[in-house]
């Protein structure tokens, strides 16, 4: 909220964002349980003690201390944390409960439920993804054909993770995949 009133780019979104979330995972995880009050009191502690370094990093602007961290070091956290949050999502895909502290854990909780998978939301999965990466550039060839202008394909692009949820929830709804252990949401409490 503070962003939005003193911020100087109207068209930044300052969120959490996934890096964020797996590193506050991962420092607040052996604290306490996950979902507990003293998590949400911990995630909540991290964050206000984030913003007070921060706050204090530009009063002394001393910014420039981020210039030391050389570009192979930030490539490689921000690499390795994709490898984490990919390994993460396999458990959705294959409608698993793997579970891990770390990425060796999680590969073999993966592994060893994979006798568990349930192959039509993999297949579910992988298809939504396919057409994701379709939606990127495969619409926008076809509506340059068709004689559309360049924001139609923009438009298509942006509407295609909308697409792929409707299109899963339809399938999943018309098959009756749902008595087939296809879950279209899960809500932890």
């Amino acid at each position: 909220m503070l962003y939005a009133l003193f911020g100087t780019s109207r068209a930044l979104a300052v969120r959490p964002v996934a890096v964020v979330s797996l590193m506050t995972a991962a420092a607040i995880g052996s604290i306490a349980e996950p979902g507990s009050a003293q998590y949400i009191a911990a995630a909540l502690t991290l964050a206000f003690l984030s913003g007070v370094f921060l706050l204090l990093l530009g009063i002394f602007r001393l910014g420039f201390l981020a210039n030391f961290l050389s570009h192979p070091v930030i490539s490689g956290f921000i690499m390795a944390s994709g490898i984490i949050i990919v390994a993460s999502q396999f458990k959705h895909i294959l409608g698993i409960d793997a579970s891990g502290h770390n990425l060796f854990a999680l590969v073999l909780s993966i592994i060893e439920q994979l006798p568990e998978a349930n192959w039509i939301t993999f297949i579910i999965g992988v298809s939504a993804t396919a057409f994701l990466f379709w939606t990127r550039k495969g619409p926008a060839r076809l509506l340059r054909r068709m004689g559309l202008g360049a924001r139609a394909p923009g438009i298509v692009a942006k509407a295609g993770p909308v697409a792929a949820v409707a299109l899963s929830t339809l399938a999943v709804w018309a098959l009756a995949l749902a008595d087939q252990g296809v879950l279209l949401w899960q809500i932890k409490v």
